[in-house]
């Protein structure tokens, strides 16, 4: 029981968990938790070579990744993202030009640990601008520090960006000149304000002059035209990117005109799924700052006939 309570924590933090899982989903969560455990994580380069290594609950030599490279040079566009070896489990995502490899001692849910994995590289872009290489190189110190936030035990513990900012503030020039003179730590003495909330996603306190929300709606068309300039297929892969700057615990909602259109959708945690469910609204806390609100696919069904000229 107490091994699973760091990710009990940070699951139980959103409030539809039992909505989307079941009543029974707090009985199961701490086998779920036993399983979910990440030994180590390698980023890896375009050229295969490991230049960064993190491990936390034992020390897994990096010659396991080389089966991940064996796989990776046989077909370097068509990698599984599980990976099973003779004494790991290797689960990978490739993104920015490098590769992440998380190595589980034991067989879990994979698709914990990809999300977990996505979110490494989302953080890394909220602090960083980008996930490169060269970047990542830059900031040792920052991505070090972010990981071992990230993590606790193999764990996934703190993993919304408004947290760890509180934790680990972005770096900046001013800020690391004055810290390598005064030796003064990146990371805050003082836990988050949001971390013992139900709302995780969001800190308390904040402050606007001018309240403001801006929401980019993304689209990306995949279609088949013939000669006549008639559609013969079409989808759509949508995104939803908000910037919301409002003071204060906003409760915001937001309808859509015929959100029957949508055939596959993904949610950021703020949103409440019950109410999207029988209402088709969406309804949630945002977090302070720039965030996805939602990912969703347009079927070929549903695609109105696109006009080419």
């Amino acid at each position: 029981q107490n091994s699973a309570s760091p990710l009990k924590n940070h699951i139980s933090s959103f409030p539809d968990c039992e909505e989307k899982f079941g009543p029974k989903f707090s009985e199961i969560l701490p086998e779920i938790a036993r399983k979910v455990m990440i030994h180590s994580l390698f980023i890896v380069n375009a050229s295969g070579d490991v230049f960064l290594e993190k491990h936390w609950r034992s020390v897994v030599s990096r010659t396991c990744v080389s089966y991940f490279l064996d796989v990776q040079r046989e077909s370097p566009n068509d990698v599984p993202p599980v990976i099973s070896t003779p004494h790991h489990y290797l689960v990978s995502i490739q993104r920015g030009g490098v590769s992440l490899v998380a190595a589980c001692k034991q067989e879990c849910p994979p698709l914990f640990v990809i999300e977990f994995l996505h979110r490494v590289v989302d953080t890394f872009e909220d602090y960083f601008s980008e996930c490169t290489e060269s970047i990542i190189k830059e900031n040792y110190v920052v991505v070090y520090e972010l990981l071992d936030e990230m993590l606790d035990n193999g764990f996934p513990l703190a993993t919304e960006s408004n947290i760890l900012k509180e934790l680990i503030k972005p770096p900046n020039i001013l800020r690391t000149i004055a810290n390598s003179v005064t030796g003064k730590s990146n990371v805050s003495g003082t836990l988050p304000t949001g971390q013992l909330s139900a709302i995780p996603w969001r800190r308390t306190g904040v402050k606007y002059t001018n309240n403001e929300a801006y929401f980019d709606v993304v689209e990306e068309v995949d279609a088949i035209i013939d000669k006549n300039g008639q559609t013969i297929f079409a989808e759509i892969q949508g995104y939803i990117d908000c910037c919301i700057k409002l003071s204060g615990m906003p409760d915001l909602t937001l309808s859509f005109m015929n959100p029957r259109l949508f055939d596959d959708v993904s949610f950021h945690p703020c949103v409440r799924f019950k109410r999207w469910e029988s209402e088709r609204i969406l309804s949630f806390i945002p977090p302070d700052g720039n965030f996805r609100l939602m990912s969703y696919h347009v079927g070929s069904q549903s695609v109105v006939a696109i006009p080419i000229y």
